[in-house]
């Protein structure tokens, strides 16, 4: 699926937080009637440790809440990647949700990550984005 259209997706049914800036690629699930129900934006994983040159991070899902759609998201995502040649997908939930369309698509908890006052750094000023004060969980494809 093409990025403008990701976007907007995500723009419109996504909880909490914006489109990402970036991606290497996007997908979509749609029902039996050709109608969008979700997308998933895949990119360059947004920790420096893990910009290794095998990892990807799928770093937006959204859903309209299609029964299963964000598991078909997560595992069309992992199998993407691997045909692309990385070796690795990662993401991360908020303290709060299940990941329960994760375990659905095979991805395992990696680790738990405490809550951070946000990106913004004296040598690199950022904005807010969403996430700053909720503790977090990295899960990993397997």
């Amino acid at each position: 699926m093409d990025w403008k259209h990701a976007r907007g997706f995500v723009q419109m049914w996504h909880r909490h937080l914006k489109p990402p800036r970036g991606m290497k690629f996007c997908i979509g699930v749609a029902d039996a009637d050709r109608v969008l129900r979700g997308v998933a934006i895949v990119g360059r994983p947004t920790a420096r440790n893990n910009q290794d040159g095998q990892t990807l991070e799928v770093t937006r899902t959204a859903t309209d809440g299609s029964f299963n759609a964000n598991s078909m998201l997560y595992g069309a995502a992992w199998r993407a990647t691997k045909a692309l040649g990385y070796t690795r997908l990662i993401t991360y939930n908020q303290e709060g949700e299940s990941g329960a369309s994760l375990r659905g698509a095979g991805f395992r908890v990696v680790a738990e990550r405490p809550a951070h006052p946000g990106w913004d750094r004296p040598s690199r000023p950022r904005g807010i984005n969403g996430s700053e004060g909720i503790p977090r969980t990295l899960w990993e494809a397997s």
